[in-house]
């Protein structure tokens, strides 16, 4: 067993970093911003797209909490006995995108539309080799 920390995909957030971000794209056409990053623009088509990193605070723009275990390729390898619901919202990143994430939050009496939110690392899954699938979360401030 290794047991290091890897995430979950080469490119979607910087890493190893102690304050992360999200790397979407923007468009330098028109000024779309995107997350995750892509190579044109699906606003206006153009290529002239480059790198950015989104913002780390947001607000919760809606949320809900998921009950049930996720299929592939969105398991984490829980099973029925192990899963806990966990929540899942999108959070309103100021001036660019709305991001679909998993909370780290799942008591939808502790979440509310409009609260501050920010990005956070956090275990998703072990592999085989013993390796932690790290993936990105928001949490309350």
């Amino acid at each position: 067993m290794t047991g290091k920390d890897i995430p979950i995909a080469e490119g979607l957030f910087t890493w190893p970093d102690p304050e992360p971000r999200l790397i979407g794209s923007r468009c330098d056409d028109c000024g779309r911003v995107t997350f995750p990053r892509q190579a044109s623009c699906p606003a206006c088509c153009s290529t002239h797209v480059r790198e950015h990193l989104l913002a780390r605070r947001g607000t919760l723009w809606t949320f809900t909490v998921q009950n049930f275990l996720p299929k592939l390729p969105y398991a984490s390898g829980e099973t029925p006995e192990t899963f806990v619901p966990f929540g899942v919202g999108y959070v309103e990143l100021p001036g660019e995108v709305r991001v679909e994430a998993r909370l780290t939050e799942n008591d939808p009496d502790k979440l509310r539309i409009g609260m501050p939110m920010e990005l956070v690392i956090v275990p998703f899954r072990t592999t085989e080799s013993g390796d932690r699938v790290m993936t990105f979360a928001f949490r309350p401030v």
